[in-house]
């Protein structure tokens, strides 16, 4: 599959991926016909999805049961007055059914909105008007359907409801007696242009409402190098990134990049994730890749390994939020597998990440995808040298740079208030070594100024983590009068040393901190606390605890 889109498909340096790495992007690609229809002609029996819930039920798809179950998904969406340009949230969890509805709506020129069951009737409701959706599948579960159906009176946009099981409440349709019922699909003259949207997601909302991310149908295209050559994966993979389908990383590490790779895509449906489930899954099934974001690892290398028969997994990659180099020794240590870094957003498909032919710097996010133009600004504009902290910035010119987002959709002053004068601002802050690596500092908003000194808190943060005391933390910065500002830190502590919270642990973290990293940097005020502001999505809201120390 790899040559319909590339001219070359292995690379042995990153010189020769930065020259040779190149996408043939097909005039109105289209992800449901032009890889997964023709993996259904090329290798029918492939398997493509191998799926498990934590009840002991398992279904393997082979691509011609994805295109036989896309197909008929397609042609009840369109009974059910579902077209090109739609709007149709999906809310399925890691249910199977989440793969049948994108690839048919894909099919039918649709905009794919994939969304968390941990929404609420306020954010279903502010959803629905701002994208003006028109129809909603979700999972039958009456914490979701709830939700959804109390949200309707104040969702005028909203035309259709529908359920996947295993509950279909009234003012549902029966997805499954629907796929069934279906009249075989005809695919629809035009489908879409290169440039239609095809999936849109709201982003978390660190700092204020979500904003609507708006990608084409040739997205998918960009996420070769996230399968190919980031998770290195090839068509004997068997991959796990552990991920809900309602956040980007689901289809970045269980859709597009891996089927274009040819591997099949492991799906573990779970309600509550636990660490000794999931490498009882590695073992039991064979995985040979997996993805996660940090916090999964720390949870992983807390747990015995040496319980578990881990010897198929070839390759692990990681993203989501910084990666202490704690995390990377520590694993390192108990699996012999180097934890290889990737960076990129919503926005954008894998920015920054570290290479198969590349030796990992722990900690380091790794060096430039040649698919984008990055580089790193100073606040004045300006190119930051190497060792300089600088703003991570995508150049685009009138070509069109794959795998960037279109716009904020319905938001032209914040589409141009991120993107203007051929630059995309990331606002996220990094440094870059002698050898092209980049070095996480934080977000803009985030990058605490002390005394003269430009601190970014996962600095802080990850000197902190290689304390046994702390399991999680939050830098911010507390207004000074002298300083500016002061450095301090949120800390949820371990079992073993909740009962130890007071000015002696204080100093013991604080002088900890001052071995670990430059002593300016330390957190002059620790506050202990039991849990963080998060976001739905689990990113810390750091911006709520600057917030509350202000009031």
């Amino acid at each position: 599959m790899l040559e319909r889109f590339l001219n070359q498909t292995t690379f042995k340096s990153q010189e020769d991926f930065k020259k040779n790495f190149k996408v043939n992007i097909p005039e109105d690609f289209n992800y449901g016909y032009d890889v997964v229809d023709a993996w259904a002609k090329e290798a029918p029996q492939k398997r493509a999805v191998c799926w498990t819930n934590d009840k002991g039920e398992h279904i393997d798809f082979s691509f011609v049961d994805i295109k036989a179950y896309t197909d008929k998904t397609a042609a009840y969406f369109q009974s059910l007055g579902i077209g090109h340009g739609d709007m149709v949230m999906l809310i399925l969890k890691r249910r199977y059914e989440f793969w049948f509805a994108v690839i048919a709506l894909h099919k039918l020129g649709a905009v794919v909105i994939p969304a968390t069951h941990l929404l609420t009737k306020k954010d279903i409701a502010y959803r629905n008007n701002a994208a003006d959706i028109k129809m909603i599948v979700c999972v039958g579960e009456e914490g979701v359907t709830r939700q959804v159906a109390e949200a309707l009176p104040d969702s005028p946009s909203i035309r259709q409801l529908v359920s996947v099981g295993p509950q279909v409440p009234e003012g549902f349709e029966d997805f499954h007696k629907g796929i069934e019922a279906a009249q075989p699909f005809v695919r629809p003259a035009h489908v879409n242009s290169n440039d239609d949207t095809s999936i849109m997601y709201f982003t978390s909302g660190t700092t204020g409402h979500p904003k609507m991310v708006a990608h084409d149908f040739t997205y998918p295209l960009a996420h070769i190098t996230t399968g190919s050559y980031w998770h290195n994966l090839h068509e004997e993979s068997l991959h796990l990134t552990i991920a809900d389908t309602g956040w980007g990383k689901a289809v970045w590490g269980k859709l597009y990049g891996q089927w274009i790779a040819g591997a099949t895509v492991f799906v573990y449906d779970h309600e509550k994730f636990n660490p000794a489930d999931m490498l009882q899954m590695i073992q039991d099934y064979r995985i040979t890749s997996l993805c996660a974001p940090p916090t999964i690892f720390r949870f992983l290398i807390r747990e015995d390994l040496t319980k578990y028969d881990l010897s198929s997994l070839e390759y692990c990659t990681i993203a989501g939020e910084a990666l202490n180099p704690a995390v990377y020794d520590a694993f390192l240590k108990l699996t012999g597998i180097k934890l290889m870094e990737g960076f990129g957003q919503t926005e954008t498909t894998l920015t920054i990440a570290t290479f198969p032919w590349m030796e990992p710097k722990p900690g380091s996010m790794g060096v430039a995808n040649p698919q984008y133009d990055t580089d790193l600004l100073r606040p004045d504009g300006s190119c930051a040298e190497d060792g300089e902290q600088g703003e991570i910035v995508v150049r685009t010119t009138n070509e069109k740079t794959l795998g960037l987002f279109k716009e904020y959709y319905r938001d032209p002053e914040l589409t141009h208030g991120t993107w203007y004068d051929n630059v995309y601002h990331t606002g996220d802050v990094a440094w870059r070594d002698e050898d092209g690596y980049f070095w996480f500092v934080g977000r803009t908003d985030d990058v605490i100024k002390s005394s003269g000194y430009r601190i970014g808190p996962f600095e802080v943060e990850s000197a902190l983590m290689t304390h046994p005391a702390v399991v999680e933390c939050a830098v911010t910065g507390v207004p000074d009068e002298i300083r500016g500002h002061i450095v301090k830190a949120t800390v949820i502590l371990s079992k073993d040393y909740k009962d130890k919270a007071g000015e002696a642990l204080v100093k013991e973290l604080q002088e900890h901190v001052k071995k670990v990293t430059a002593p300016y940097k330390y957190p002059r005020v620790i506050d202990f606390v039991n849990e963080l502001p998060k976001t739905i999505s689990g990113k810390i809201r750091r911006v709520d605890i600057r917030n509350k120390d202000k009031k």
